[in-house]
């Protein structure tokens, strides 16, 4: 399989402090990759960076093989890849249907976007329960599955979550894990996971890199990296 999405040397500062340094990854198309580290690290300057929210000072960012640095953020949608930010971005004064229907605003074919409907409230069973609840009137957990649909209703190739357990109660939290590993197995959604749940994280994905101080210190299959003892004393909490 081929890359998808591959990150070279990217660095990115905030005025005169380096964010990120040189920074390079990729994910294979039908992957979940984590991208885990410490609070403050550069996962979501990273994440940002990808989606055009923050312009880098130098490096390279491929998408199927084309630069997307020059991209404006708009286009990223219709390209086929869709970000469920940190923090939802949720419409909240909008009913539950209504922001799933945004999720599909760029699509014409109306018999898959009526069956990609079926497929986002089969995936989140509480959403369908709640269709006409204005979005705003819901739990923590209830508005990260909303942006997860939102976002799955444009069918993008690549998937990006920006730390999709963030404020949600362990159980919760679960639930949200379980679903990331059905989209990709269910749909062969590609996945770029940014989390500061690294056992999670760890549990969902294929691959991992771990990033510190906008540097990339280690990568490996998520299964060896969960195995390592410094990583697990770093962070895991073993």
């Amino acid at each position: 399989m081929g890359k998808i999405l591959e990150v070279k040397d990217l660095s990115v500062n905030y005025g005169v402090v380096p964010a990120l340094r040189d920074i390079s990854f990729h994910v294979d198309e039908g992957e979940v990759v984590a991208l885990i580290g410490p609070n403050g690290a550069g996962k979501t300057t990273t994440m940002h960076t990808i989606s055009k929210l923050i312009k880098p000072k130098s490096g390279e960012i491929l998408y199927c093989g084309k630069s997307i640095v020059n991209e404006e953020p708009h286009n990223l949608v219709s390209m086929g890849i869709s970000q469920v930010p940190e923090g939802r971005g949720i419409f909240q004064p909008l009913t539950v249907a209504e922001n799933i229907e945004i999720g599909a605003y760029l699509r014409k074919d109306k018999e898959g976007i009526k069956r990609d409907k079926e497929w986002v409230y089969d995936l989140f069973p509480r959403l369908r329960e709640r269709m006409k609840q204005i979005s705003g009137t819901l739990s923590g957990g209830e508005l990260q599955m909303l942006a997860m649909a939102r976002a799955l209703m444009a069918r993008p190739k690549l998937l990006l979550l920006d730390e999709p357990s963030m404020g949600l109660a362990p159980v919760i939290v679960e639930d949200i894990f379980h679903i990331i590993k059905k989209i990709n197995k269910d749909q062969h959604t590609t996945i770029l996971l940014v989390e500061q749940n690294a056992q999670m994280a760890l549990t969902a994905s294929t691959r991992a890199y771990i990033i510190e101080v906008g540097q990339i210190i280690r990568e490996g299959s998520s299964k060896e990296l969960k195995s390592d003892d410094q990583i697990q004393k770093s962070y895991l909490g073993l």
